[in-house]
């Protein structure tokens, strides 16, 4: 199957508008791995992602007269951009069905490329479907973003320019993998000419559609994906990528939003670019793969797909980069409340660098503490500080992997509040749409008081929301009928140990 993508790659028609993008070393990342590690810079290219390629390739090869009707896609970003580009430069008309909840910069990045840019639905599956039936409606040639063997050749030729960048050996190429157009096209080119070179897929942990798949043995549609790696966020991969994954693709790796945050600081630390986290997932996959096969003086490269980030999310990665490469440990410690124990404590800890310290008085007998800690030596010196701080005889809680301590706990004021009666917490993800909110609050009616809420714009297409509510055994189905109505994704955080020890 290779060769029959090897010529629709090497003649795929997509330098009139993409660029040949530079396989830059990482000399940071390669002495911290003791290997020697390549970055493909598909963030330098004109629309900052490698998705021009695709499109333009498909777009020059539809019959003129096809091409003449106008082109339709359905995306929240790279895909979009992409195909308004190529629209432009072939001068053909472009409609780029986008979700209401798309950045304003995307939706304004396309519509300065020429193209007509028409929001619907909350998420790229309406989208989609609106983008379906208007291409049936106007006879506008349908432009898929990655299951189509012309978008998949042209994605290929990254590969092409890789092996041709660096004709020495190589032992593994990592690659991100949303619904699988970038991995078929790499993975078709570079097992025809070097099938000693492992081809490597990596997915966030939260949008697993291609490994899921692969386990099965047949495509999978997911509940749902997480939203930070918005350009992987993918429920199924493509009919034809998935045939090429099974083919041709050596191995799957999960990678956490800690781990990503930790990728596009490293891409930062070594070549000043910023990348999106969906654009980062290829490094974040190679220094997991380094660290589990104890690899040494390997030779790497992973693919930057992107650089298409909202710049108020960078505060959000610079928070979670610190979690993401083991840098920092948070721990929820319980300490007796009487006069010099604070100070005690803090001796406890010595004299290592303190991230946060969040303290809120509860009773008379006990004061839980969260505290951040900067680490140098990872998990290793985090277990240790656990065992060191049981040992002075404090009871203590690892959150360093908790969602919700992360999220939401550390930006919070507060603390327990014993007095409200029958409360229950649930964590949501919103559209970041106006009037979110005020659908949620409307159809949960006035029935049940609000006793906790705190929410945080991450410049992402969903808020979070924690919300306490206050509801009645007696109420507890009319409450799970309201979950299901207003169909937000939720989380019962109730048992959550962040809870019961600061604000139950």
């Amino acid at each position: 199957m290779p060769k029959r993508y090897l010529e629709r790659i090497l003649t795929a028609r997509v330098y009139d508008v993409a660029r040949e993008t530079p396989l830059d070393p990482m000399p940071g990342l390669s002495r911290r791995l003791g290997s020697h590690v390549l970055l493909k810079r598909e963030d330098l290219q004109p629309v900052f992602s490698f998705k021009l390629r695709g499109a333009y390739n498909k777009i020059y090869l539809l019959p003129e007269e096809v091409r003449a009707r106008g082109v339709i896609a359905a995306s929240a970003g790279n895909h979009a951009q992409g195909v308004a580009l190529a629209s432009q430069r072939l001068g053909t008309k472009a409609v780029i069905v986008m979700p209401v909840t798309t950045p304003s910069i995307k939706v304004e990045s396309v519509r300065n490329l020429g193209a007509k840019a028409v929001l619907f639905g909350d998420s790229y599956d309406e989208a989609c479907d609106h983008a379906m039936q208007l291409a049936a409606d106007q006879g506008l040639a349908f432009i898929h973003p990655y299951d189509d063997p012309d978008v998949i050749a042209g994605q290929g030729t990254v590969a092409m320019e890789i092996l041709r960048q660096h004709p020495g050996p190589l032992d593994a190429v990592f690659v991100s993998v949303g619904g699988g157009g970038l991995i078929g096209g790499v993975a078709s080119y570079i097992k025809a000419l070097r099938p000693e070179i492992r081809i490597i897929g990596v997915e966030p942990d939260d949008a697993p559609s291609m490994t899921r798949a692969l386990e099965k043995g047949r495509r999978v549609v997911l509940d749902q994906v997480g939203i930070f790696a918005d350009g992987a966020a993918v429920k199924q991969v493509g009919k034809e990528t998935f045939r090429l994954a099974r083919e041709l693709v050596d191995g799957m790796l999960l990678v956490s939003t800690d781990e990503i945050c930790a990728a596009i600081k490293d891409i930062f630390d070594d070549t000043r670019a910023v990348s999106e986290p969906a654009g980062a997932l290829a490094v974040a996959g190679l220094k997991k793969y380094v660290e589990r096969h104890g690899l040494r003086d390997a030779r790497l490269v992973a693919i930057n797909s992107g650089a298409n980030i909202n710049f108020d999310r960078l505060r959000h990665v610079a928070e979670r980069a610190e979690l993401g490469e083991r840098r920092e440990a948070l721990f929820a410690v319980t300490i007796p409340e009487r006069p010099g124990s604070f100070r005690t404590f803090c001796r406890a800890i010595g004299k290592r660098g303190i991230t946060e310290f969040n303290y809120r008085y509860a009773d008379a007998r006990d004061a839980q503490v969260f505290v951040g800690i900067r680490l140098t030596e990872g998990d290793v010196e985090r277990e240790h500080i656990r065992r060191h701080l049981e040992e002075k005889g404090y009871p203590v809680v690892d959150l360093s992997d908790n969602e919700m301590a992360k999220v939401h706990l550390r930006h919070m004021v507060g603390g327990h509040a014993p007095n409200v009666q029958d409360e229950i917490v649930y964590r949501f993800e919103f559209p970041e749409r106006p009037g979110a909110l005020l659908n949620f609050l409307t159809r949960m009616g006035s029935d049940w008081n609000i006793s906790l809420f705190h929410y945080r714009n991450h410049g992402a297409a969903y808020g979070r929301v924690l919300v306490g509510m206050q509801v009645p055994e007696r109420d507890k189905r009319r409450f799970h009928a309201f979950l299901e109505e207003v169909g937000y994704p939720w989380w019962d955080e109730m048992e959550n140990p962040v809870y019961r020890l600061f604000l139950g």
